[in-house]
């Protein structure tokens, strides 16, 4: 995924877009320019927030 995409799918948070890293569906939660990285959580129960590649991220269309 590229970085702009992914702040696109941070700011609008009121369509719900597929995006999994490594084919586990995530929410991202906050992008980070600096690094290139974003941090995200598993959809579901759990709050458990990881810090992964931008470019680790794929979203997936139906």
């Amino acid at each position: 995924m590229e970085l702009q995409r992914a702040k696109q799918i941070v700011s609008n948070s009121a369509v719900d877009i597929d995006v999994q890293f490594n084919g586990v569906s995530v929410w991202i939660d906050q992008v980070l320019d600096e690094t290139n990285t974003a941090i995200v959580h598993l959809r579901g129960p759990g709050e458990e927030r990881t810090e992964v590649g931008i470019e680790d991220l794929k979203e997936v269309t139906h």
